[in-house]
């Protein structure tokens, strides 16, 4: 296999704000409903109303609003994923390996790609993808020049990877954009404006925060679409505490703010479509984040 890009000159890159799953050209059998979008299995492991998780608070500055939901959702997926990474000690493998998994996907249709050292698309194993994704965003959110406030702790290494984001709607590859930098002399940066940019953050900031929610959203595919019988299910056999009704949980409230500030786009959320269909039914997506109400672009 192609050396994943790893160098600092690509690693310093971000990624551009629209992408899409690539969905294989090979013709597939009719996928089976998977039991996560059945009602009956779309219950959450907590009660209440989500929006004040996800609404920014007054006197908050926006910027530093999604910030902050850039570290608290992926700490919260980081926390479910390494139900699939512990290592068994009686064979030496984690749930996801390279045998269990070995590209990418979410269900049959939708595969999601790297890039090599000579920048060409290539198909990884899942836990490498993760491993990549989990490097890339801790890297990204340790950077005080792309996000100025306090480290996180988290699964990784502080140095950056390819972003895995995309610059059209018919391809799934990483590619590489402009340096989030503040190099950029403030006198050609005073008559712009853009998110974040009050608090401080640079002017590809929201470029950067829907790359992270981006990737976020394919670690839950992934662990749905390929892990929602084993590990979830079978953590409490079935029962309503500790395992898929936790996962359930924590993409709600995920999805809840992705779709209330607008970080994603139809497309990227067709593998889960169902599931969150559901949820908006049901009222367990506020009806202002189904919605978008706070739907956010920077300032032409």
């Amino acid at each position: 296999m192609p050396p994943l890009n790893t160098s600092a000159s690509f690693a310093s890159t971000g990624g551009s704000e629209t992408n899409s799953p690539q969905v294989d050209n090979q013709v597939q059998d009719v996928e089976p409903t998977k039991f996560f979008f059945r009602e009956k299995y779309a219950r959450l492991g907590v009660k209440g109303n989500f929006m004040p998780l996800a609404a920014q608070p007054k006197n908050v500055d926006l910027g530093e609003w999604l910030a902050h939901q850039c570290m608290e959702q992926y700490r919260l997926v980081n926390a479910l994923l390494a139900c699939i990474q512990e290592v068994d000690a009686n064979n030496g493998r984690a749930i996801c390996s390279p045998i269990s998994c070995p590209v990418m996907s979410a269900g049959r249709s939708h595969t999601y790609t790297w890039l090599n050292n000579e920048k060409v698309p290539i198909k990884v194993p899942a836990c490498q993808y993760i491993s990549l994704v989990q490097r890339w965003i801790v890297g990204k959110l340790s950077d005080v020049k792309a996000f100025p406030i306090d480290n996180i702790t988290g699964t990784g290494s502080s140095s950056t990877y390819a972003s895995g984001s995309l610059n059209s709607t018919n391809s799934n590859t990483p590619i590489a954009m402009p340096p989030t930098t503040l190099n950029t002399p403030l006198s050609t940066l005073a008559g712009r404006d853009w998110i974040g940019k009050n608090a401080g953050f640079p002017e590809g900031f929201l470029g950067d925060v829907k790359t992270c929610f981006r990737q976020i959203f394919r670690l839950y595919a992934h662990l749905y679409h390929s892990h929602w019988v084993d590990p979830f299910w079978h953590m409490t056999n079935g029962t309503n505490s500790n395992g898929w009704t936790d996962l359930n949980s924590c993409f709600v409230h995920y999805v809840s703010v992705a779709k209330l500030f607008g970080l994603l786009s139809d497309k990227d959320m067709e593998p889960m479509q169902a599931l969150i269909d559901i949820w908006i039914g049901n009222g367990s997506i506020p009806t202002d984040a189904a919605n978008g109400a706070c739907s956010v672009t920077n300032p032409q």
